[in-house]
């Protein structure tokens, strides 16, 4: 028997809605592969920002550190600006935890279609692999002359030696242990001392890993392309922003945001990684029961695999792929009338 101490974080909106779905799945495959879940849940939220002032406390990340893992909700709400939520909650755990790569599979699974008529069922099955810590969203950069007419804001992108080659290190491998094909996602055309600096490590990374067939694609290109004929790509490396832009316009290509998960991994293990949907907190359907868990389940077996338990995350993605295919339970992103719960017990049960 195998036993993970897993951090609870909902956060905001539906968030709360779709976490006891992941739960409750991990608790009905654990008994079936000999794995036992604790749980400690954290209210860090944007409910918490408004009432303390903060939406983790002070000692958060040593709250978190001794966890085996971490599943997260979703953050944000209309009474806290955006970029007070992310930078307050996610991002400190990601780069306190070096969580440099965010892992964001794309399937189009039978019985959901695509927008797109080329994107059938089994052709689509694409891993976006975003470096997660540096890049294009930096810390570094300020504001000046706030206020009047010569007000300015500079962002500094930044991209390290260490920082780009671990990510196109894990990039490769994982093309080589799928199909062998790897896109890299540049603009260095236009972008004249990163994406350039970036090519050139993607050649040297490509260089150590002759089984993988690689090329490089301007962003905006490419962007065309996952819309023209999504099914050619395998592994797309990107930046942070690019990596951002890419995995939403790939979930959509999917079918619905709803149904997309994320991780965010610590490669090495040094630190839990986290795994969360990408659907957000959406206000606006938040407490009508309705929220679709597909996407917090799917994460929920992404953590799986990341623990060791290929077998049990197999199992999980089965019964969603079963729900899809054989049928006609679906939330109303889907185009159904099914609720959360509903959609969850029918996951349980082919589970």
């Amino acid at each position: 028997m195998t036993n993970h101490h897993i951090a609870l974080i909902p956060g905001d909106g539906i968030g709360t809605e779709v976490l006891p779905p992941a739960r409750q799945v991990l608790e009905a495959v654990g008994e079936r592969h000999g794995i036992t879940f604790a749980f400690t849940a954290y209210d860090w939220s944007c409910a918490r920002h408004l009432r303390e002032g903060a939406m983790m406390p002070d000692d958060g990340l040593d709250l978190l550190r001794d966890k085996d893992a971490i599943l997260l909700g979703a953050v944000g709400h209309p009474g806290v600006p955006d970029h007070v939520s992310l930078w307050g909650l996610l991002i400190p755990i990601r780069r306190g935890f070096r969580q440099y790569v965010n892992l964001r599979p794309i399937r189009v699974f039978e019985g959901l279609d695509s927008p797109l008529r080329s994107a059938a069922a089994g052709d689509v099955d694409l891993v976006v692999v975003r470096e997660n810590v540096e890049g294009e969203y930096s810390e570094i950069g300020g504001r000046l002359n706030r206020g009047f007419p010569e007000e300015m804001a500079v962002q500094e992108a930044v991209f390290t030696r260490a920082g780009v080659t671990r990510v196109l290190e894990y990039a490769f491998a994982l093309a080589g242990r799928r199909q062998g094909r790897l896109t890299s996602a540049t603009k260095s055309n236009g972008i004249v001392h990163t994406l350039p600096f970036w090519d050139e490590l993607v050649a040297e990374r490509g260089a150590a890993h002759p089984e993988v067939t690689w090329d490089q694609e301007h962003i905006d290109a490419l962007a065309a392309k996952f819309v023209l004929d999504p099914a050619r790509f395998d592994v797309v490396v990107a930046s942070n922003l690019f990596g951002d832009i890419l995995s939403d316009l790939a979930a959509a290509v999917a079918g619905a945001i709803g149904i997309a998960p994320s991780a965010n991994l610590n490669p090495e293990r040094e630190f839990p990684s986290m795994f969360e949907p990408v659907h957000g907190s959406a206000p606006d359907i938040a407490g009508r029961g309705i929220a679709n868990p597909m996407g917090a389940i799917w994460s929920a077996a992404l953590m799986l695999g990341h623990l060791g338990h290929p077998g049990a995350a197999a199992a999980v993605t089965d019964a969603l792929s079963s729900v899809l295919a054989t049928t006609d339970v679906r939330t109303p992103d889907l185009g159904g009338t099914a609720t959360t719960a509903e959609f969850t017990d029918k996951v349980l049960e082919l589970l």
